[in-house]
């Protein structure tokens, strides 16, 4: 039978979504157990990242304290040799803002907040976060979160195309709310599994670097307490919600017969 014209451009897009699938790297990564999109390999967002750290290193006040650098470096370097990633130069800094919040860039970049240590009430739980960011790079989030961002802008300019073919309303509606779609049903999703599987590993790795699992459920009890505004739904969040957090994160240690 022969396609209609309608379903012509839905063809096209699809025949056109595969092949940019097609083109994609695809690996199996084994610590998380499933396969990896990735579009762009490590070496590009170290660099990527090492510009960006430049730059905030620039911007932001750096603290001078001697013991929270201490800590942050002791505590980090026991969870980079526990990861099995001390075969770079890692880099510790920590800066005072208010916010309690870590990041852990490509190649070996850390930053801790100040605000942190009014969250984690021993090393333990810094350990915690620290392990969580570090688990991050090791899983390569950021390269396949790229991967993804970039098939999804693909995908839509494909579809907005196609439809625009067949009814320039379809185009323009597609035009309006399809980023808005892929946003909420696949991007954030995406990162918010991002978000449990680092919980997960930074906690085995708290556990081969000496440091009490248990405490990574503590210390999400401590974040859910000092907040003070409500967090958005979390199908609207990049992140898990509190409980969603706490409640795995317990099943985990548990599971896995932590202590």
């Amino acid at each position: 039978m022969r396609p209609t014209r309608s379903k012509l451009p839905l063809a096209a897009a699809a025949a056109a979504l595969g092949a940019a699938f097609a083109l994609s790297g695809c690996a199996y990564n084994e610590a998380l157990g499933r396969q990896q999109v990735l579009l762009v390999d490590e070496g590009q967002l170290a660099q990527a990242a090492a510009s960006a750290w430049t730059q905030t290193l620039s911007r932001q006040r750096l603290s001078n304290d001697a013991a929270l650098n201490g800590r942050v470096s002791s505590v980090g370097q026991r969870l980079v040799q526990a990861a099995g990633a001390g075969n770079q130069a890692w880099e510790y800094r920590v800066f005072v803002n208010e916010q309690p919040n870590a990041f852990v860039l490509p190649g070996g970049k850390v930053g801790v907040n100040t605000g942190l240590f009014k969250v984690v009430q021993n090393d333990d739980q810094l350990a915690a976060v620290i392990g969580h960011e570090i688990a991050h790079t090791t899983a390569r989030h950021a390269a396949e979160r790229y991967s993804q961002t970039q098939l999804a802008q693909v995908g839509l300019g494909v579809a907005q195309a196609a439809a625009g073919r067949a009814s320039p309303t379809a185009g323009r509606a597609i035009s309006t709310f399809g980023g808005a779609g892929a946003q909420l049903g696949y991007l954030l999703p995406f990162s918010r599994q991002h978000e449990l599987e680092a919980d997960r590993l930074g906690v085995d790795m708290m556990a081969r670097a000496g440091f009490r699992p248990s405490q990574a459920v503590e210390l999400w009890r401590n974040m859910q307490t000092q907040r003070t505004k409500a967090s958005a739904p979390q199908f609207l969040s990049t992140h898990p919600n509190d409980e969603t957090r706490i409640a795995q994160l317990q099943a985990y240690v548990q599971t896995r017969g932590y202590n």
